[in-house]
């Protein structure tokens, strides 16, 4: 059961054999994976894909030096245009990569074992709410959008004491082809109940330009 079902030279039933316990078991993991993580459609779609994809590669190649060689060139001229993934993601990515590799070599119950039980893992993992940090939690990003006329260096101070545990500027950039200014901080609220009405001050502050308060990632504020 634990041994590879490839012979030295592979047959077209041990291939089939591997498409079809990598696509059903990416499938299934996929699934699993997709109640965990913000995901979209893309994402249930590519994931339940790689392991057959790696598997399908890894046979090919089949210890031929030549052809490995080929492949890796091959796959460096690829480039992806697309935003970074989070934690989760990647993570997904790599284990349905890994478990790949091992339905590749023909070794499918390992395969499913590691789809599967890290999938199972990663779900009570965060299910449990394991090693949360509530002061993560509590930070959001906020971004304040005012005229280019306006003196913003202290401005926003006094309604920041009344509302926040702590205020820290992330940067400023401009905006509306220069006529305005972007101002990002990252807080901490006092009470997430006040925040309408904090931002109803903020409004009469900045002219009533956009105002927006997220939940904090490095990703975000750079935007």
């Amino acid at each position: 059961m634990f041994t590879s079902i490839y012979s030295s030279s592979v047959t077209a039933q041990e291939f089939f054999s591997m498409a079809a316990a990598a696509v059903l078991c990416g499938t299934l993991y996929a699934w699993i994976m997709a109640r965990r993580v913000r995901s979209t459609k893309r994402f249930f779609i590519v994931v339940s894909m790689i392991p057959f994809v790696v598997g399908a590669v890894i046979t090919f190649v089949n210890g031929n030096i030549g052809t490995g060689v080929a492949i890796g060139g091959a796959f460096s001229l690829i480039r992806f245009r697309s935003a970074p993934g989070s934690v989760d993601e990647i993570a997904a990515i790599l284990i349905a990569m890994g478990a790949g590799i091992a339905f590749g070599m023909g070794y499918l119950a390992y395969g499913v074992i590691i789809l599967l039980a890290l999938a199972l893992l990663y779900y009570l993992f965060a299910s449990l709410g394991l090693f949360d940090s509530k002061p993560m939690r509590e930070e959001q990003l906020l971004k304040i959008t005012v005229p280019e006329s306006l003196e913003y260096a202290d401005m926003f101070d006094e309604i920041f004491s009344r509302y926040l545990k702590s205020a820290e500027r992330l940067g400023v950039k401009t905006t509306g082809m220069g006529s305005m200014f972007r101002l990002s901080y990252l807080i901490r609220m006092k009470d997430s109940k006040a925040e309408k009405a904090f931002i109803d001050e903020l409004r009469t502050r900045n002219g009533n330009l956009e105002i927006s308060l997220l939940p904090y990632s490095e990703q975000q504020a750079q935007l």
